[in-house]
């Protein structure tokens, strides 16, 4: 489609001229989807049959840490060259990692292949959204994420039942295996549509020397977030005293090194971009901080299988993608800002929720359908916070503000997971269950971090996009009836990307 044709098109038929690069960002979520859900829901297994409960949440804090270093790499490497390369190079490193996972013989070589996995999905992760700013209009956003939320869709009802199924008949390693095996053809038909994805306006944004300066700089700091955040991981292992100093430290450098990363004025939480970067950090630390420790509740606690504890997963999941569907369909009608604030506010409901259940030993289903909120909460305000990200950037700083916001998920949920993981481990988590303590505890922590976040959503104010005749465009269909396009960034993901949701 020409420019001019583009400027008279309607959303529909600019929609349908990108169907293709939607379905291959579709299918590729998927998968990152159900490795998100499967390794969550086999990870208490993993961690007993490795003796490796000390170094359950470092599973998961680690390759976010890691990604942290990834996602400025593939942030200054697309602005510069275009999406197509990073990409190709984070899938690969992706894919090593699972290989090195479900091939290990011990908790730290399973470990070691999580930080090569986290690595390469924090590129994969940038790549994705700066492709999306490229290759997609403004008032095509919202749709697009919800696209990206309804790939977690048939993941979260499959995912957590089809990997107990294979961990049970064919063993845990093939859960990272099998994943292993079907990302690299699913990626094949996405590398050919970004290949066309140049840097933004065909050049560097800046001169080449100082723009290789300032990447330099920002992989420096990155490598320093992810040191500090790893050393957090292993602090409780430590012996006292040492293990409080290295803590404190590790935590307060990590949070150092954040700065230089994202845009000025974010740990004041300034109006406006900032404030969304400081709001998905916080969002993303409460609900993936907590998120890993809902089936290990339910395995421990309650008894239940390793098929069986992925409900919670599960429900969140839909409950995320549902809420994710709502808000691309009413489109710039719900205004960014208010799904925003309702968005960590359900999360805050849900964390906190499930604090209080757990601390009173209340039954299972009442953490599940806590739990369920938190998920519709992320659905409307991870989506959204997306949006505005996207809002407040122009096409020379896409790249940079992608991997700033993702640097945020990453690094809010890989530092709740290593502080959840300290108290956890501290209140005497790791020798099994004995009372709910340590588990309330780690729910306790990412509920202070929920809170934050919905009062610094108050302050993500409203960008160009969504001001004047913009605030009432329309995106109420979507092609059938479930709607398409990238998933959610989650953390591990990933969402990381989980994008796991619940991003991993």
């Amino acid at each position: 489609m020409t420019p001019d044709a583009e400027r008279d098109a309607s959303p529909e038929a600019m929609w349908r001229a990108r169907r293709t690069t939607a379905s291959a960002m579709f299918a590729l979520v998927v998968l990152v989807a159900f490795e998100s859900f499967a390794v969550t829901t086999v990870m208490p297994q993993v961690a007993d049959v490795l003796d490796g409960r000390a170094l359950y949440a470092f599973a998961f804090a680690g390759p976010l840490a890691t990604g942290v270093v990834g996602m400025v790499v593939a942030g200054a490497w697309s602005d510069r060259r275009g999406p197509a390369a990073p990409f190709a190079a984070g899938t690969a490193l992706f894919v090593v990692g699972l290989v090195v996972a479900g091939a290990a013989t011990t908790m730290p070589v399973l470990v070691t292949g999580r930080l090569a996995q986290g690595l390469g999905g924090g590129v994969v992760n940038v790549t994705l959204l700066v492709a999306v700013a490229r290759a997609y209009p403004a008032v095509l956003h919202p749709r697009v994420f919800a696209w990206f939320s309804t790939a977690w869709v048939l993941p979260s009802i499959v995912g957590p039942a089809v990997a107990g199924l294979v961990a049970e008949l064919a063993g845990w390693r093939w859960v990272f295996l099998g994943v292993a095996v079907l990302v690299v053809p699913a990626t094949l038909p996405l590398l050919g549509a970004v290949r066309g994805l140049g840097p933004a306006g065909g050049t560097p944004a800046l001169a080449p020397g100082a723009r290789r300066d300032d990447a330099g700089r920002r992989v420096g700091w990155s490598v320093v977030v992810a040191g500090a955040v790893l050393a957090l991981n292993v602090s409780a292992q430590l012996p006292q005293p040492w293990s409080h100093v290295v803590a404190a430290t590790a935590a307060v450098g990590a949070v150092a090194a954040t700065r230089p990363l994202v845009p000025r004025g974010s740990l004041r939480a300034r109006p406006g971009l900032p404030s969304v970067v400081t709001t998905r950090l916080l969002l993303s630390g409460a609900f993936f901080g907590a998120q890993v420790y809902v089936p290990y509740l339910l395995v421990d606690r309650d008894g239940w299988g390793t098929t069986a504890s992925g409900l919670g997963l599960s429900t969140a999941a839909l409950a995320w993608s549902a809420a994710s569907v709502v808000q691309g369909r009413l489109g710039l009608r719900l205004p960014s800002r208010t799904a925003a604030r309702l968005g960590t506010a359900l999360v805050l409901g849900g964390v906190g929720g499930a604090t209080v259940a757990t601390a009173l030993d209340l039954p299972a289903w009442v953490v599940v359908a806590v739990w369920t909120a938190a998920g519709a909460g992320m659905g409307l305000g991870s989506s959204r916070l997306n949006v505005l990200l996207l809002g407040w950037s122009t096409p020379q700083d896409q790249g940079r503000n992608s991997a700033a916001n993702s640097i945020a998920d990453s690094v809010g949920a890989s530092l709740a997971l290593a502080m959840t993981g300290v108290v956890f481990v501290a209140a005497g988590g790791d020798r099994g269950y004995t009372d709910p303590g340590p588990f309330a505890a780690a729910f306790a922590l990412t509920a202070v971090l929920a809170l934050a976040a919905t009062l610094v959503s108050s302050r993500v104010g409203v960008p160009p996009t969504e001001r004047g005749r913009g605030a009432v465009a329309r995106e109420d269909e979507a092609p059938g009836a479930t709607p398409s396009g990238p998933a959610p960034s989650t953390p591990g993901s990933s969402g990381s990307a989980d994008a796991s949701a619940a991003t991993t």
